[in-house]
């Protein structure tokens, strides 16, 4: 009985999601813009390029990857998790539609926030429409070889020789400081096994992660070069701690509610190359204040009040640089 009910549940799942088709969105899914962002943030975690974390080898669960589009096509240990214009038969699409008590439901209970309804049935449209990826490729990490593309291998060189520059002269840093900034809820780690350089979130508490949070992260400063405040409780206050670590490379600042205001203090940030503001208060005010960031090389604004006009003016203010509003 319990099975049944289950399968029933399950049914009645992708039913009401058919009958939100209509709702989703009018023309072609964009998988970077629309997709990538939500899967990002409740998917990649377990299933990323193999990294370290904490000296020790982090590993993609099931050996899928969902931070590429080769390594989605490619699929997991188990075969290929999409087929082409048949969600129906899309491994992918069936775990995330289970009831949540389901042990192959996906995100699994208690280790992800659940996909909405929404976000289920934007995946569902997309892989029925042909589960195509555009120009997104995302981490390179182990793709095959092209022989007509440029080599991975340079992209990878100047990510390498960046961070060995940036940690030059750092000293690794204490584990007071380390274990006062995990006592705040902080995750901290080194971006490689030999760099002093730490990255640091609060992905396992972020509605309690404040101003006063962050500013527990100030004995690091020196050795903090990525961070991740996205979702959490922060204010243009937490800017001004931010602001102090010198060696800050990549900011995200998704889904916050800090303003314009909070970034004026991040032009202080000369080592910064990639921000993401999706979600947030910030405008073509703000745009323009990063116009002074002459290392940024990457803005991800979608659906922050941001508008063509401020990313035109910034672009041309950086011609090297990236910015997504949309």
């Amino acid at each position: 009985m319990t099975s049944f009910k289950l399968r029933f549940h399950h049914l009645a799942t992708l039913a009401g999601l058919a009958s939100l088709a209509p709702l989703a969105l009018h023309g072609e899914v964009n998988f970077e813009k629309q997709i990538f962002p939500f899967m990002q943030k409740k998917c990649v975690d377990c299933h990323a390029a193999p990294h370290e974390v904490n000296g020790k080898k982090k590993e993609p669960k099931a050996e899928l990857r969902l931070d590429a589009a080769f390594a989605i096509l490619k699929g997991s240990k188990n075969g290929k998790i999409i087929t082409p214009k048949a969600s129906d038969k899309s491994r992918l699409y069936e775990v995330i539609t289970l009831p949540e008590d389901d042990d192959d439901a996906m995100p699994p209970k208690g280790k992800a926030d659940a996909l909405t309804a929404a976000e289920k049935t934007l995946i569902k449209q997309w892989i029925d429409e042909g589960a195509n990826f555009g120009t997104w490729e995302g981490n390179p990490v182990g793709k095959p070889a092209d022989p007509n593309a440029r080599p991975v291998v340079d992209v990878k060189r100047e990510h390498i020789d960046f961070y060995k520059a940036l940690e030059q002269g750092v000293k690794p840093a204490s584990e007071d400081a380390i274990k006062k900034a995990k006592a705040a809820g902080a995750q901290v780690s080194t971006i490689s096994v030999t760099s002093p350089l730490l990255r640091v979130d609060f992905l396992t508490g972020v509605s309690a992660c404040t101003d006063e949070k962050v500013a527990a992260l100030l004995p690091l400063a020196e050795n903090i070069a990525q961070i991740d405040l996205g979702r959490t409780a922060i204010t243009d206050g937490a800017l001004a701690t931010v602001a102090k670590f010198p060696r800050l490379a990549r900011l995200d600042l998704r889904q916050t509610k800090i303003t314009d205001k909070g970034i004026q203090s991040l032009t202080k940030l000369t080592k910064l190359q990639s921000l993401n503001l999706y979600g947030t208060e910030v405008g073509d005010s703000g745009l323009a204040t990063l116009a002074s960031i002459k290392g940024l090389k990457t803005v991800y604004a979608w659906q922050s009040k941001a508008t063509d006009a401020g990313a035109s003016k910034l672009k041309a203010a950086l011609p090297k640089v990236e910015v997504t509003i949309k």
